[in-house]
């Protein structure tokens, strides 16, 4: 039996028809993902099947007794009292319940007559029954664990709510609406306020719940991995397809090929039909059949071909080239007050790599930012720029750098006053802002307007050095896929903050993991980085079987001893393991360390070469040999870095096998 049916629903806004005669059911266990450009129609969907609003033509059926959670973007609501208290106090019926049993306690207490009081004290047990019933299907713990998991320490489990800020806010909510566990859980972009730890758990949470789910995400790699069906909305309809994001477009793709070529088929028949009419239909013999090929058009229906919808197209032009190095953090440290978020961070950036902060909220990855941006002084050290380095910033917080007065032609003219209006109309336009639209105020925006003005300025001056907090926190999934397309061919240096792990992964080339005051690099992307996590994880138990560390158990009673053959042979395996595991890396540092040598002969050689200014006479040989020299360093110093890393894994793996590091 389907927990909810969708029939012929139509909802119409001013100005335009949202959707129309939609149906659809969503059954027990169903995981749906909603796609679709922001404004489209996605929200509202959830809005209606949660019951805060009503079609204009359909009709929405809820199955008696199903529960439904709805999961906002943003939380009008005021919410009071402790956080704990907060999420045990969400599961349905239990404030009632309580408030019952309160009544049926005073109820008890002045009653005088026998019987009643029988009555009361039958009806209030009862009434504790179901309470105690309640507490153990939604356990206390598990509230606690939901909490932690979304981010929250356990001294905080008893502050007020109220205090919260928006986004710990929305933690909160969301963390009731797991706790209560709905038949229909409605979650609209959940990750939206959540850091990098706090979405990963959210995502194997969302794996192992039971009840149905329907998602809007922006982040594809999220999306991908909790659907099973997706409901996509178009201007030519709402269509369902049976698979997740990535099935959805494959199939989308398909339609419009088939579509198109059907098109073109029909095209081809109708002209030759109107050939045939123009030339026979004043010709006696060939009049009948020239009629019948006009009523033949007429009843005709033509191919609906894809509409082409608006999204955001752009691409980032030329930058002028930094210096090899970008920017050097000497030692750097900020605290606000006594909450020390960092102290003594020493990094380089080298132009053209991609940086993803990552960490939990609160670690300081956009107080880091904003210091690189030169929004925050650092309250100690250094940071040197490289040569020719030009800061373009993206605040994660877009009302900070806008200003409410001004319209967005304004706003966008103003980061390239030598531009031409008509070059910040196209500007404007390719961020799907047209016509009328680029008068409006900057203040009558959305969070995703104003992120694509944020974008826009970047466009028309873009720098040489990106620097982006979460940009793609307000973007529907389909204007996040042209950002990272974008970006993924954009000339300069990157590094960003984001929470979205399909940005990360397809961006990153180094990660810095910041946590607890201390920051940790590791080459890759993001999930080269939780590759190495889980390493990491599985080689802190070393295996029993070749831990020195275990004493040697005495042989029990009745059991035969191993004999000197077969110890042999259990030696033999050991020292197989051991080579297996060792031999690989030894040879990689040996490689590494002959590479390392060739290049340090080179470097010098080009050194005695470059000293001698005679070779710059030659126009030609001069700079080639200053770029073989720069290479050479660059390719050095990758060199002497993965040595160190061979190096650590080396000691990792021994300590694994039980054996002392030499």
């Amino acid at each position: 039996m389907s927990l909810v049916s969708i029939i012929n629903v139509s909802v119409i806004v001013p100005g335009r028809t949202l959707f129309r005669n939609v149906s659809f059911q969503v059954d027990p266990g169903d995981r749906i993902g909603l796609v679709g450009r922001n404004g489209s129609g996605k929200t509202t969907m959830l809005r209606l099947l949660c019951g805060q609003i009503s079609p204009e033509e359909g009709h929405i059926s809820v199955a008696k007794g199903t529960r439904i959670g709805y999961l906002p973007q943003d939380i009008q609501e005021a919410f009071h009292g402790n956080l704990l208290p907060f999420l045990l106090e969400s599961v349905p019926g239990k404030r009632r319940l309580r408030d019952k049993i309160e009544a049926l306690s005073k109820k008890l207490q002045y009653a005088t007559d026998e019987r009643d009081k029988a009555s009361i004290a039958a009806e209030l047990a009862e009434a504790h029954e179901e309470l105690n019933s309640l507490d153990s299907h939604f356990p206390a713990h598990m509230a606690e664990k939901i909490l932690m998991g979304l981010g929250f320490k356990e001294e905080e489990f008893y502050r007020e709510v109220s205090t919260l800020s928006g986004g710990w806010k929305m933690r909160a909510v969301l963390g009731s609406l797991l706790y209560q566990q709905p038949d229909l859980l409605l979650l609209d972009e959940p990750t939206n306020h959540l850091d990098l730890p706090s979405v990963r758990w959210l995502e194997q949470f969302l794996q192992d719940f039971k009840g149905a789910l329907l998602l809007i995400s922006h982040d594809r790699d999220f999306l991908n991995n909790q659907i099973r069906r997706t409901i996509a909305f178009h201007r030519e309809g709402v269509r369902l397809y049976s698979g997740n994001y990535d099935f959805y477009l494959k199939a989308r793709e398909e339609e419009r090929r088939i579509l198109e070529a059907k098109a073109r088929n029909q095209e081809q028949r109708v002209k030759e039909a109107q050939r045939f009419i123009e030339r026979f239909k004043a010709k006696a013999s060939k009049a009948r059949q020239a009629q019948s090929k006009i009523k033949f058009l007429k009843k005709m229906e033509l191919v609906q071909t894809h509409k082409k919808e608006k999204t955001l197209k752009f691409s980032f032009p030329p930058v002028e080239p930094s210096g090899r190095l970008v920017v050097s953090i000497e030692g750097i440290s900020k605290a606000f007050g006594e909450n020390v978020l960092f102290r003594d961070l020493n990094l380089t950036v080298q132009r053209g790599e991609r940086v993803g902060i990552i960490g939990p909220n609160g670690a300081g990855k956009t107080t880091l930012l904003k210091i690189l941006a030169g929004e925050l002084p650092p309250d100690g050290g250094n940071i040197r720029w490289g040569h020719n380095v030009k800061i373009s910033y993206f605040s994660q917080h877009h009302s900070d750098l806008l200003v409410h007065e001004k319209t967005i032609l304004e706003e966008v003219a103003e980061s390239a006053p030598n531009q031409s209006i008509g070059f910040i109309r196209g500007v404007c336009g390719a961020f799907l802002f047209s016509g009328p639209d680029v008068e409006k105020p900057i203040k009558v925006l959305s969070g995703g307007e104003k992120a694509r003005v944020m974008l826009a300025k970047i466009l028309v001056a873009p720098g040489n050095f990106l620097i982006m907090d979460e940009p793609t926190n307000h973007l529907d999934i389909i204007s996040s896929e042209v950002l990272i397309q974008a970006l993924a061919e954009y000339e300069g240096t990157l590094v960003f903050v984001s929470h979205n792990q399909s940005f990360i992964n397809r961006l990153a080339t180094k990660i810095w993991d910041l946590n607890q005051g201390q920051l940790n690099e590791y080459p890759g992307n993001l999930a080269d980085y939780l590759h190495h996590c889980q390493l990491l994880e599985s080689t802190s138990a070393p295996p029993r079987e070749f831990s020195k560390a275990e004493p040697t158990k005495p042989v029990p009673l009745g059991k035969k001893r191993k004999s000197k053959k077969e110890l042999r042979g259990e030696r033999a395996k050991q020292r197989q393991y051991i080579r297996e595991n060792l031999d690989p890396i030894l040879r990689e540092i040996e490689q590494v360390e002959e590479e390392i040598s060739r290049l340090e002969a080179l470097i010098k050689d080009l050194e005695s070469k470059l000293s001698d200014p005679k070779i710059f006479k030659d126009p030609k040989k001069g700079p080639t040999l200053v770029k073989e020299y720069n290479d050479s360093r660059g390719r050095l110093e990758t060199l002497l870095e993965k040595w160190e890393d061979l190096h650590q894994n080396l000691e990792q793996t021994q300590k694994r096998l039980g054996i002392t590091p030499a």
